[in-house]
Formats: structure tokens, sequence, C-alpha cells
């Protein structure tokens, strides 16, 4: 399914059909680990999760460039031995796939001596064409050249869900959520990591600048496939 124009929904990630770009958001690796820190004992499986869908989506794709746009790694202020370990793996794998451009997110304050592992620099942003990709916890309206070109941004940060009642039965649903920024197309991404599902539109606050309010966005969510389900001001009053 196809969110805009030429942008196909695969999966948790996004594909430019006609610039060959894959996007990948918050991957969040080391998670599991920080948990285990604060006393919550869950099995490190994330990685093997990252790997394993990706595998699928690359089955369907070839991309020429991938865009992580964001919270690759999770702890703020230190390099954990998970984070070192699966990230570097991580790249290992993405960059003999394609060419990789690393997004700053805010969880990624040191994200520089991994990446510079692999020879990759970390950008605040990134523009192809028409369309601004970056993390989505900071706007850079004033600092990019030829912001008002823009058509479409791009981002991650808020790990968007749903959550789907059928009877007593409440299930949670990463979701794709597409509105406005001003007069551009704004996209907003699910995480790319499978602890958590992410954050329920319908009932918690979302805090990227890029949005003062969802109620006319529209959601897409993922299951076996990507389902378009409307407004979000329709549901909420479902």
């Amino acid at each position: 399914m196809n969110i805009l124009p030429g942008i196909r929904i695969l999966g948790l990630t996004l594909y430019f059909e006609k610039q060959g770009v894959l996007v990948i958001a918050d991957t969040h690796i080391g998670y599991e680990e920080a948990l285990n820190k604060q006393g919550v004992l869950i099995p490190r499986l994330q990685f093997q999760e990252v790997m394993s869908n990706l595998e699928r989506v690359f089955k369907k794709v070839k991309p020429k460039l991938i865009v992580m746009l964001g919270d690759i790694k999770h702890e703020f202020g230190t390099i954990s031995k998970q984070e070192w370990r699966d990230t570097l793996g991580l790249l290992d794998y993405l960059v003999g796939k394609a060419s990789v451009v690393l997004v700053k997110g805010n969880h990624d304050n040191i994200l520089g001596p991994i990446a510079r592992r692999k020879d990759l620099e970390v950008k605040d942003y990134f523009v192809v064409d028409d369309t601004l990709f970056c993390h989505g916890h900071k706007v850079f309206d004033d600092e990019i050249k030829g912001f008002k070109r823009i058509k479409t941004i791009i981002i991650g940060h808020e790990h968007p869900a749903i959550s789907i009642r059928d009877g007593v039965r409440v299930e949670k649903y990463k979701c794709f959520l597409l509105g406005k920024y001003k007069d551009k197309n704004l996209v907003v991404m699910p995480s790319f990591n499978f602890v958590v599902e992410g954050t329920d539109v319908l009932q918690e606050r979302l805090l990227s600048p890029f949005i003062t309010s969802v109620s006319d966005f529209e959601v897409f969510v993922i299951g076996d496939k990507a389902y378009k389900f409307g407004r979000l001001s329709l549901l909420s009053r479902e």
C-alpha cells in the first residue's frame, strides 16, 4: 500500500520507489539491556526480530539508499555492551545492502563512536529531492536552505500505535500517521522495535513539535499488511 504517491508502506518501513530509498525508524537497539538494569527481566530477542523483519523487507526490494531515522540505539549517555555489539551488527548488515545515512535522534547523543567504526556520518537531517528526513524531536525550518520547496517530511520519534477493541479484547498495533505540517505532507513512522508496540495515539499526547493535533491525521495500521483506517478523529468517537 502507498501512503503517498510513490511512497510504499513495506512492513514497518517506507520505500520510495522512484529514488530507491528505504527508511527505518527508531530501532532502539539495547532497550532490553536498559530494562534488565531496571530489574525488568525480559529475554534479549530484539536484535533477532529486527534482522528477521529486515530479511523480509530485502526479499521485496533492493534499495540504493537506507535512511536510519534516529534513535538507532537506546541509551542516552552511554554505549552499553549490547548496543556496541548489536548496533555494529545491524550496520554491518545494512551497509552490505546499500549506502546508509544515519539521522540523529534524541537518544543518539553518543552514536558517533559506533558510526565512525563503519565510516558513517551522523546527520541532523537529510534531504532527497523534495523530501525531508529527520527524527522529529526538533524542526529545521530556518536551517534548511530551500525549505519552502520541501513537499513531504518523514519523521519517527513518536512510535505511533493504536488500540483496537473487539468485544472485551483489546490489542495494540503499530501504525503510520499521515497529516500536515504547515503546507507539507507529514508522515510519522512506527518504531522498528519489537519489545513494545508504542504510544497509543487515541490515548496519549504526542510530543513532536511537528504535531499540534493528530485528530485529522490518517491512520494506517500494520498487521499482516497495511490497513487504512481513516481519520483519527473518527476513530476516537467509536
